[in-house]
């Protein structure tokens, strides 16, 4: 068989709308203030984790049977299905009444519910879709530079949504930039806030639009006639067996467990970091105005880290990535702690490369070594245990902030210093606490190392 160029392949209806849904689905407006919104609207500190707890919890018990649903009864359903619950979360907060609790607080609620039944549906579904619609033309060895190209193509969307969404929610430098171009308009607070949710909505209408347009792969489809043959309640049996079968065979399988665990002890740590950003920031003494920048410089990093990340998965061992990446993600831990005015936005560095890097080589790793039936469960588990460990280090932060305040260390700081403290005090365990995990993981890798590095992925000549 004739391999086709990769520009070919690029231009799959199947593959430009996979990478299209990617950046409407992903990139969103508000996440450069996402702590601040939260906070803006009336919500405690305590009620934010709460609330990300939830996200969590909501994605952990939806992830692996969205996952065996979607081979079952439909990928293109599922991946519909995140785009419509995208609209309605995002809806809701548009719609949430600033500083009228209990009412912002349910309402972040739900939205939080529902945000992480969107990321349960579409989580592994478009992924496989797009997989499998390259391997019914024989091309799945050019899936690595689809993700490429994809990955390049939401970094682009997540500069432009970092910056905007930033700006757009400073009402004082809106205002002063209206002036500058003698436009006569005065924008409120309170509409400033609710403008990058607004643009995520519109964002969700174009997923939705995008999804709409998917088609089943070959493949899917005979497996698809196969289901409607079955009743409704044995559709659902066989999805959760699917799930207890894959279950099985990631825990029999060392490669695949190894994958798994690495993945998440990357993600968990550096998404947590991700999510306390904003706070690091104004530790280090800069602008909130600059945040949004920041994340948009940060974002360049996705146009050339998906190169590499196609470099090492075809040139070395699944080994030594996962110790390069997890060794500059250790130094990037332990250069925050020193909350260097400025110039701590370094290290920071440090912690967006890995979480790009690792986000390119797990995809690889487990397009290539699960079995095509059980692709969607797989990548469903692998989201599983990335949001249980994100929950759960959630839960951890959480406590150790709690015990922190009662200490008489802390009983001593003056209270407007209080939170800026705990803070610094919370993120210095942070580096210890990535030692022993990446140690642990390790040990699992160099028992097995035989079986998970005897058969990397190697270069295609196609591509």
């Amino acid at each position: 068989m004739s391999k086709k160029p990769d520009t070919s392949v690029l231009k799959l209806p199947n593959i430009r709308r996979f990478i299209a849904f990617r950046i409407f689905f992903n990139a969103r407006f508000y996440y450069p203030i996402f702590t601040i919104l939260f906070l803006d609207f009336g919500l405690t500190l305590e009620q934010f984790a709460i609330l990300n707890a939830a996200w969590a919890a909501t994605i952990v018990l939806l992830e692996v049977p969205s996952g065996a649903l979607a081979d079952t009864v439909g990928r293109r359903n599922l991946v519909i299905a995140s785009a419509g619950i995208m609209i309605v979360e995002m809806a809701l907060l548009c719609l949430a009444p600033i500083g009228q609790m209990p009412i912002v607080f349910y309402l972040f609620l739900i939205n939080r519910i529902l945000s992480g039944a969107a990321e349960a549906s579409a989580s592994g579904a478009d992924e496989a879709l797009a997989y499998d619609t390259l391997k019914d033309l024989g091309l799945e060895r050019s899936w690595g530079k689809v993700l490429e190209t994809q990955m390049r193509f939401q970094s682009i969307a997540f500069i432009v949504a970092m910056s905007v969404g930033a700006l757009l929610y400073d009402a004082e430098r809106l205002n002063q930039i209206f002036t500058a171009l003698s436009f006569d308009i005065e924008v409120s607070k309170a509409f400033a806030i609710r403008i990058p949710l607004i643009l995520t909505l519109l964002l969700g209408i174009g997923a939705l639009i995008t999804a709409l347009g998917l088609k089943e792969p070959n493949s899917e489809k005979v497996a698809r006639r196969e289901a409607r043959q079955e009743d409704w309640f044995a559709t659902i049996k066989e999805a959760f067996a699917k799930t207890l079968d894959t279950g099985k065979w990631i825990l029999n399988t060392p490669v695949a467990m190894m994958i798994i665990l690495g993945g998440f002890l990357i993600d968990h740590i550096a998404r947590m970091i991700l999510t306390l950003n904003s706070e690091y920031y104004r530790r280090i003494e800069l602008p909130e105005a600059s945040f949004g920048i920041i994340g948009a410089g940060f974002g360049l990093m996705g146009l050339f880290t998906p190169r590499l990340g196609r470099w090492l998965s075809e040139n070395r061992s699944k080994t030594f990535n996962f110790s390069l990446i997890g060794i500059v993600t250790f130094f990037g831990l332990l250069g925050m702690t020193h909350f260097v005015p400025y110039w701590g936005v370094a290290p920071m560095i440090l912690i967006y490369g890995p979480i790009g890097l690792t986000g390119f080589l797990i995809s690889a790793y487990m397009n290539a070594e699960t079995p095509s039936s059980a692709r969607a469960t797989a990548l469903s588990f692998k989201g599983l245990s990335y949001n249980l460990a994100y929950g759960g280090i959630g839960l951890i932060y959480s406590l150790l902030v709690y015990n922190l305040r009662r200490t008489e260390s802390m009983q001593a700081v003056p209270p407007e210093h209080v939170e800026a403290e705990l803070f610094k005090s919370a993120l210095s365990y942070f580096p210890s606490y990535f030692v022993v995990a990446f140690v642990l993981v390790l040990l699992f890798g160099l028992i097995n190392r035989h079986s998970i590095d005897t058969s990397p992925l190697k270069k295609d000549d196609s591509t």
